[in-house]
Order: C-alpha cells, then structure tokens, then sequence
C-alpha cells in the first residue's frame, strides 16, 4: 500500500517538478519564441470579452498604446468549460504554458485548458484534414494502412492443403 501511495505521489509531482524548473519568460521575450512551448509570466490588468464569446487576458498596462501591445493569452469561446471563469486572474500575476503563435502582428499563446495555468499542455486537437471522411459509427479506421488491406499476398493460412 505504501509503495502504491509513493508511485501516485511521484508521478503527480514529477511534471509540476519538472515544469517548475523551466524559465518563464516575459511578454516582450516570448515574442522571440514563436512556435515554441514556454512558459510567460504576466500580470493580468484586465479580460475582455469579445460579442463571439472568445476572451483575451489582456497583459499591457493601461499606460501602453494597443498598436505597441505584442503579447496577449486568447481563449475561444469552445473552450470556456475547460478554461474556467478568466476574471480571477484580473489583476493577478500568473504563469502560462503555451505555444506561441504569430497572430495579426502580435504573438499570442492560446488558452485551451485550464491546466495550462499549471505547466500543462495546452489541449490535443487533431488535424481535420487527416480524419477527413472519417466516422466512429461506420467501424472503417481513420487512415489507409496498407498492412491492413487484405488481397495482396496469398496468405499461408488461405491455402488449400
């Protein structure tokens, strides 16, 4: 029991340990880490919520003109029951892990999950173009594999003896 206790605690704590160690880079630096996954800390100065439901933690201070912010952290509006409610870090200093993205001039990390706030990854989407035709209720598999075809070769076991 006592092992079994241990082996949980180890791998709850090894990537919180792991994350912990990394740099956090701020705003202006994670600009010159586009595509890459890092960690930015920020302090949040206010969320806005756009009419389409997506919400930006808006890390500027009021003092800085909008055509100078660089940096945002955006969350869609699919996202929201992942995320959680992002006016609790207004006016909060915070931590968050993200790939970041060029976007309209600016960099951006986009906000899936609220993990992400913890050294998480950000959520799995899969690419629509290779699940293209592809349903869980006709039984075929997402992708052509050719070791999967039969035909090809003559079986062994197929023979008549």
């Amino acid at each position: 029991m006592f092992i079994r206790t241990l082996t949980l605690c180890l791998a709850v704590l090894c990537p919180v340990a792991s994350w912990a160690g990394k740099t956090c880079y701020s705003p202006e630096d994670a600009l010159a880490h586009q595509n890459k996954d890092i960690c930015v800390s920020a302090h949040v100065y206010d969320v806005v919520e756009l009419a389409d439901g997506t919400r930006f933690l808006d890390v500027c201070s009021p003092e800085t003109p909008d055509d100078k912010c660089r940096f945002t952290v955006m969350s869609a509006n699919g996202d929201r029951k992942t995320v959680g409610d992002l006016n609790q870090y207004r006016e909060r200093d915070i931590q968050v892990r993200g790939v970041v993205r060029p976007f309209a001039g600016r960099a951006e990390i986009l906000l899936s999950d609220a993990r992400q706030f913890h050294g998480g990854a950000e959520k799995f989407r899969p690419n629509p173009a290779l699940l293209h035709g592809f349903s869980a209720e006709d039984g075929r598999t997402a992708f052509t594999d050719p070791a999967l075809k039969s035909g090809k070769h003559r079986s062994v076991f197929q023979t008549a003896h």
